[in-house]
């Protein structure tokens, strides 16, 4: 027979020859026919031997053995020792050895007898190491070790099992390829094995023990596994690679290369090849180092590699352009991905399906749907050649991963339909969709509320043998929750666990939320219980989430403790603890805002997120004096106020009709360099002229202008108006000159500041032009401005533009009080008592008599259209109301008693004594009034 060498040790130098052997069959009964060597491994050889200097063997030497044998430092190499070697005396050379013996192979088992007998068949695909006495000194194996003490062990090492039997004999050492274990006293100490290593000690069974060799890489098969696990132990290539450096083949620099993870290993792998001279790299590698290199995002690296590539002479091919476009387009380069996509037109190659299906996902990355399907739709003509009785939509053969981007392209745009429509075609090719097919479909339909669609798919995916998985409830879960059904959410969760799913952290965060803006404590403290016992991490979201939900219910001791919980274990973030403390600020819990504060300081120095957060709790709990502390105290911590703690400072102090406080702050932040705009000067300058110091205002408006910050719009509005209100029509005006100066656009804001200017100076005409200057804006007008125009058509008492702007408001059911009061008193004004009476109707059914000014003007009419009882009435409704009647009021009653003959003295005295004493003076009126009108109603109806 012949025993096949495999070259696993470079310590030594293989000596190969022919067995002669006298068998002419082999153990199955079959001719056996000699193995050729293959040149490269023969040139191998020859190269070794004639390095070394070996002297030629003589054939005979090899009939019944073959030696590996470790040369002498100067590069000689001595012939062995002819001792006896036998397996069954234990002794052998130091190195390894295959020893020919009747009966040695089989294919894949071992038949392990114990006692005296002996293990008739082991197959050893590496070597085999010698076992005497008791006492099992070193087992080498490539996959597992099988042991078998009693007496003595024949012979061990199988290619896919070991059984290890040991009755009262300690095993002292078992060396496998990975690591040393030890087995002592019937107990199994360490089996490490690449496969699984069954030991049998007394009644113990020790089954299936994972190995630390990779397993990863054992699809490979032959050397790859052993080369990439070198490569992850030993940092010199040289030596990494010395056991296979002149057999590597492409296919197994391909291998090699796609399986680094860092992209540093993988060049410094790249060069090697490279430098060595003797390794063809061609266009694949390159591809994998093209993305390897854009996974990392190292683009000067991979220019680099395109411009070698180039140089070199390696064309271009499909793939390549196909992953420069992908690994740029999804680095955030879209402009370079398109580049690549030009070039690769422009060489005249047709995109393949990948290429396509990248490009496609890249329009669709980028929200540009429309051209994802029209890039799309381009490739699909390209593809084919339509007859004249097929239509050119008509789709070509495409795979279901293309597919499934195209339904998630037209999901993404809210093409419903289209998604539709593309899987009913998916469906008509006869390409079976898979879990994740039907999960975009779920996904589309539910957002668009589609749930009867939803459950129709959920049955589609048993008749296409679809699996849901934990992806296919999550997206159930949410849309359920979106939908505010939370029993349907639940009852997914509680799907996942039956259907031997694990919940993700998806699966919990989606459902923590739903309970927490819903303030169900005990279903989310049942989850959070679940992830501890699996030992699942809490994440920030879901941390923040749920004590924002303590707090909101109310349970402000549990949101603490909750807290307290992540801050021990010094695993929060910036973002977490600002969460916290915006939680607590913005429900009024100030000082446990605090607290989380100084929790911060206790880790390490806050930064200006932290700070930024505690500034703006202070400003809602109106502590001002506390935030300009803290503000004036972050250098003291090594922190510097930036863009949005000045704003946040700025904004609450000119709010809070501080304006002198917030311009010393606005001062620093321009003098940081912060002041990119006029914003925090409009909040000042606003806030001035809230407290009527328009001098201020105007003042740090120029300051602003001698700073070179260009005001806007908004800073002119809140001038003019200020102006508006004062009445200075010059001033407003030249502000209004200097918006139509500057180029910018006049906003609601200074039309209605205008409207209200000309309507306090009387100005009707250009009150018309600021109103249909007005209309023409996006906003459109309001009720005030709108108010404003009736007012001033009702002084010049012009009826019909004043009805037309009225049944505006009124068709809007933006009428107001004001609306109604302004049309009362035009009729009035005109005589026509009847529509009059008919606003005030309106306005008392509607509940629009709230004000002193329209009971005023109600009452009067009222007692000047000899309506006394009805005065009477607004009256008592007016004084129960609350509202304060003045001067006008009274004159409208004096009106009514002296019709009906009180004295004028009279009257005068009801007015004095109001005027000592409002409240008895008010009950004066309303018994005079009562009893007047009670005893002309009486006489009247006599």
């Amino acid at each position: 027979m012949f025993v096949k060498l495999q070259h696993l040790d470079t310590n030594c130098i293989p000596i190969l020859h022919p067995l002669n052997t006298s068998k002419t069959t082999n153990t199955n009964g079959k001719p056996s026919i000699p193995l050729p060597l293959h040149r490269t491994q023969r040139e191998f050889e020859q190269q070794l031997i004639k390095k070394h200097q070996i002297p030629p063997q003589n054939p005979s030497d090899f009939r019944k053995r073959i030696v590996f044998v470790k040369p002498n430092p100067d590069g000689s190499v001595e012939t062995p020792v002819k001792e006896k070697v036998a397996v069954e005396k234990g002794r052998g050379f130091d190195g390894r050895m295959w020893l020919r013996k009747e009966n040695l192979h089989t294919k894949c088992s071992t038949n392990v007898l114990s006692g005296n007998e002996v293990v008739k068949k082991v197959h050893t695909r590496c070597s085999t190491k010698l076992l005497s006495g008791n006492v099992v000194k070193k087992v080498h194996a490539r996959c597992s070790t099988n042991v078998l003490s009693e007496n003595e062990v024949k012979k061990e090492h199988t290619r896919c099992s070991t059984n290890v039997l040991n009755g009262t004999v300690v095993v002292k050492e078992v060396h496998t390829r990975c690591s040393m274990k030890v087995l002592s006293e019937n107990e199994v100490k360490k089996v490490h094995t690449r496969c699984s290593t069954n030991a049998l000690s007394g009644n113990e069974v020790v089954k299936k023990m994972p190995t630390k060799c990779s397993m990863k890489w054992a699809r490979y098969g032959g050397c790859i596994p052993a080369i990439l696990e070198a490569l992850e132990r030993v940092d010199d290539l040289d030596e990494a690679f010395k056991p296979w450096e002149l057999s590597l083949s492409n296919k197994e620099r391909t291998i090699i290369l796609k399986e680094q993870k860092v992209w540093q290993r993988a060049l410094e792998i790249f060069e090697w090849f490279k430098r060595k001279g003797c390794y063809e790299l061609n266009v694949i590698h390159y591809n994998i180092m093209i993305r390897i290199l854009g996974k990392a995002r190292k683009w000067d690296e991979l220019e680099m590699l395109r411009d070698e590539m180039e140089k070199i002479g390696i064309e271009s091919i499909n793939s390549t352009y196909g992953t420069l476009i992908d690994v740029y387009s999804k680095g955030g380069i879209r402009e370079k991905a398109m580049y690549w996509l030009d070039v690769m037109n422009t060489k005249g190659m047709e995109p393949d399906e990948v290429t396509m299906g990248i490009v496609v996902q890249m329009y669709k990355t980028a929200g540009q749907f429309e051209k994802a399907e029209e890039f799309f739709k381009k490739w699909s003509v390209d593809k084919r050649t339509p007859t004249k009785t097929e239509a050119l939509t008509d789709h070509v053969g495409l795979s279901s991963y293309t597919y499934n981007t195209l339904i998630d392209t037209y999901g993404k745009a809210g093409r419903v339909n289209d998604a539709s429509e593309t899987f009913e075609q998916m469906l008509k090719e006869g390409i079976v969709p898979n879990t994740v097919t039907l999960n975009t479909m779920i996904h589309m339909l539910g957002n668009h509320g589609q749930l009867d669609e939803v459950a129709s798919l959920m049955q589609k995916m048993e008749q296409f043998h679809c699996v849901p998985d934990t992806r296919t409830y999550n997206i159930l879960i949410s849309l359920h929750v979106k939908h505010d059904n939370i029993v349907a959410a639940k009852g997914y969760f509680k799907k996942i666990q039956e259907a031997s799913l694990e919940p993700d952290s998806v699966t919990y965060r989606t459902l923590l939320y739903a309970f927490s803006i819903r303030h169900m404590v005990s279903e989310a403290e049942e989850l959070v219980n679940e992830m501890d016992k699996r030992d699942l991490e809490v994440d920030e979201f879901t941390q923040s989430s749920l004590t924002r939900m303590y707090i909101e219910a109310g349970m402000v001791e549990k949101s603490w403790l909750w807290f307290n919980r992540f801050h021990i274990e010094g695993k929060m973030s910036p973002e977490c603890y600002s969460a916290s403390i915006d939680a607590f600020g913005e429900r009024g819990y100030i000082s446990e805002a605090e607290k989380v504060f100084k929790c911060c300081q206790e880790r390490r120095n806050p930064t200006v997120l932290e700070f930024n957060v505690m500034i703006k709790a202070y400003g809602l709990n109106k502590k001002y004096d506390d935030a300009c502390r803290l503000i004036d105290s972050m250098n003291e911590h090594g922190v510097f106020p930036d863009k949005c703690s000045y704003n946040s400072l700025i904004q609450m102090l000119a709010s809070a009709d501080l304006p002198q406080k917030a311009s010393f702050y606005l001062r620093k932040m321009r003098e940081s360099q912060f002041v990119s705009d006029c914003v925090p000067y409009s909040a000042v300058i606003s806030s001035f002229v809230k407290l009527g110091q328009l001098e201020m205002a105007v003042r740090l408006f120029e300051e602003m202008i001698e700073f070179n910050v260009k005001p806007d719009v908004v800073v002119y509005g809140v001038l003019i108006n200020a102006y508006a209100d004062v009445g200075d029509v010059e001033e407003a005006l030249r502000y209004v000159n200097e918006v139509k100066d500057m180029g910018l656009v006049t906003n609601d804001v200074i039309c209605n500041s205008l409207i209200k200017l000309y309507t306090r100076v009387g100005c009707l005409k250009d009150a018309e032009e600021a109103y249909y200057m007005l209309q023409k804006l996006d906003a459109g007008t309001d009720v005030y401005s709108s108010n404003c125009m009736i007012d001033l058509y009702t002084e010049r008492s012009m009826v019909k533009p004043a009805e037309e702007i009225f049944e505006k408001l009124r068709r809007n059911g933006n009428a107001n009080e004001f609306s109604y009061t302004m049309m009362l008193c035009m009729y009035k004004k005109i005589g026509s008592f009847d529509e009059a009476l008919e606003m005030a109707k309106q306005m008392r059914e509607s509940g629009l008599l709230t004000d002193l000014l329209s009971y005023n003007h109600v009452l009067g009419l009222y007692a000047s259209d000899g309506r006394f009882k009805d005065a009477v009435t607004i009256f008592n409704e007016m004084v129960e109301s609350g509202v304060q009647p003045n001067d006008s009021t009274f004159k409208s009653l004096g009106v009514v008693l002296m019709k009906r003959g009180v004295p004028k003295k009279a009257v005068k005295n009801l007015d004095i004594m109001w005027r000592d004493d409002h409240q008895s003076g008010v009950k004066a009126w309303l018994d005079t009034l009562s009893s007047v009108v009670g005893m002309v109603y009486f006489d009247i109806n006599d």
